[in-house]
């Protein structure tokens, strides 16, 4: 067998005024062919996965490029097209191939292309003919459209937010395409449109039994080869936007249009209930400063790079500071201006510095402070699960009994590992400020007695009642209270 390989994937927030380009892309990850490192990165697990099943069976692994930038708003067109085409110009100097794998996000939108991983894979049927197979691995805060349904085999989604199984679901992934190529299993996928958008954590009640469940049906249903929740993603402004159930099954379309419908309805009467109840910026500092046990780790969960914010917002630490409190690490702000002038002033220093709430309106305001240099570090790195999430030229630096690391790339803080790369310990700490919706959870709960999910601004649209959409359909909760009016809801398989 002959097995092609590539990986392109960001998550587009069509509301951040922060602009992806090439360079965004090869900031974060950018692998040309074989040069993938060991250890795979979100989007990127199907090439690492791929290489150890394709050495024990024998099989002829052809990688393309592996890339990602850090969510961001619009793509730009050239980057877009120039990084397709680079990966399918790859696949056609690799033809023949029985199968195309691909790592994809599934919420990119790039200037003209609405639906690009729809157009992707659309390509690339266009290149291999019917026959091949098609597949791959998306997040679950996607899109998942028509187009690239019809145009793929099956594609399986991580279940776990924090995404912390994307490993595992890469080898489920290739667990199918292996038994596919083998001519064991004909899979086939059916969808079900839930008619809704939610944010769905796995960390919690209800949707941690939600996921059980769906583990647990496929471990014991023979014809059912994976179930996906296609959460949606809420700042992405595109017609199809919107929370799906996949069910992929061994040639039961029928079976698996039951099963989706059935477990989308399930989901859709649970709307509104997943998500962790946040407090406002007074509050959360209030109940931190009135802890007993440390550190207190504050989520700042809606100015979220991993959702396409700037990751700048100043809201929470300007109540910090009007509190007087002391003893703070504060981090990932992204700031490359702030970060460029420490590094001219060297460490040691102390300077005047003016940092944050650079970007967008309604993210507080810039914090003007006289700071020591601690420490600059020019290829800053943190952890995340089995990966590495690089933030570029870091600086940490100190002022009235708080520690802030700024960032030059943009990433969301998904482990206490961004601070020691600082040299700051968080266990010394009464409080720790981060930026994350969710995927900080895995890690920081393990430090943290307490954590407080704190709303504060405004950086990210995160009520789609009033998100002024201009492409989003407006039929789905919680625009409207029924969008199933009694009637069912849309849903369609593929053989």
């Amino acid at each position: 067998m002959r097995i092609f390989t590539a990986a392109l994937a960001t998550e587009t927030n069509t509301f951040s005024p922060v602009c992806i380009d090439r360079r965004a892309f090869e900031e974060s990850l950018y692998a040309p062919p074989g040069q993938h490192p060991d250890t795979p990165t979100l989007c990127t697990a199907p090439i690492t996965v791929g290489r150890q099943v394709c050495a024990r069976k024998g099989w002829t692994l052809i990688e393309g490029t592996a890339t990602w930038a850090d969510p961001a708003g619009l793509v730009n067109r050239l980057a877009y097209e120039g990084l397709r085409d680079e990966i399918l110009g790859q696949l056609t100097a690799a033809l023949p191939v029985e199968a195309v794998v691909l790592g994809l996000h599934g919420a990119m939108v790039a200037d003209g292309y609405i639906d690009p991983e729809g157009d992707l894979i659309a390509r690339i049927r266009d290149i291999v003919g019917p026959d091949v197979l098609i597949c791959a691995e998306i997040d679950p805060h996607s899109h998942l459209t028509a187009k690239r349904v019809a145009a793929a085999d099956f594609f399986v989604a991580f279940k776990e937010f924090p995404h912390t199984d994307f490993v595992d679901r890469a080898e489920d992934l290739w667990a199918i395409a292996v038994a596919t190529l083998e001519g064991k299993v004909r899979p086939v996928m059916s969808v079900f449109d839930c008619r809704m958008i939610d944010v769905f954590p796995t960390s919690r009640q209800p949707m941690r039994g939600f996921v059980d469940q769906m583990l647990e049906i496929e471990a014991t249903d023979p014809d059912v080869l994976s179930l996906s929740v296609i959460h949606g993603f809420m700042a992405g402004d595109v017609p199809e936007m919107g929370t799906r159930m996949l069910a992929v099954t061994n040639g039961q379309p029928d079976k698996g249009a039951q099963l989706a419908r059935r477990l989308g309805l399930e989901l859709f009467a649970k709307r509104g209930t997943f998500m962790v109840p946040q407090i406002d910026e007074k509050e959360a500092v209030s109940r931190a400063l009135a802890a007993i046990a440390h550190p207190v780790v504050i989520a700042d969960v809606w100015d979220n790079p991993g959702g396409g914010t700037a990751g700048d917002a100043t809201v929470i630490l300007q109540e910090l500071l009007a509190r007087g409190a002391r003893n703070v690490a504060v981090g990932l702000i992204w700031d490359p201006v702030a970060v460029q002038i420490c590094t001219a002033a060297g460490e040691g220093a102390e300077i005047p510095l003016r940092f944050g709430a650079k970007s967008a309106p309604f993210t507080g305001e810039p914090i003007d402070a006289i700071v020591e240099v601690v420490r600059l570090e020019p290829h800053a790195a943190m952890r995340f699960g089995d990966s590495v999430a690089p933030f570029g030229a870091a600086a940490h630096i100190r002022f009235n009994g708080i520690d802030v690391v700024l960032g030059s790339v943009r990433v969301q803080s998904y482990d206490p590992s961004l601070f020691t790369a600082l040299g700051i310990d968080p266990l010394t700490k009464d409080i720790l400020l981060i930026k994350s919706t969710n995927h900080f959870y895995a890690a920081f709960s393990t430090i943290a007695p307490e954590i407080l999910y704190c709303s504060a601004g405004r950086p990210y649209p995160n009520d789609p009642a009033t998100t002024p959409y201009r492409r989003a359909r407006r039929t789905i909760w919680p625009m409207v209270a029924d969008p199933h009016g009694g009637a069912g809801a849309a849903e369609y398989s593929l053989p």
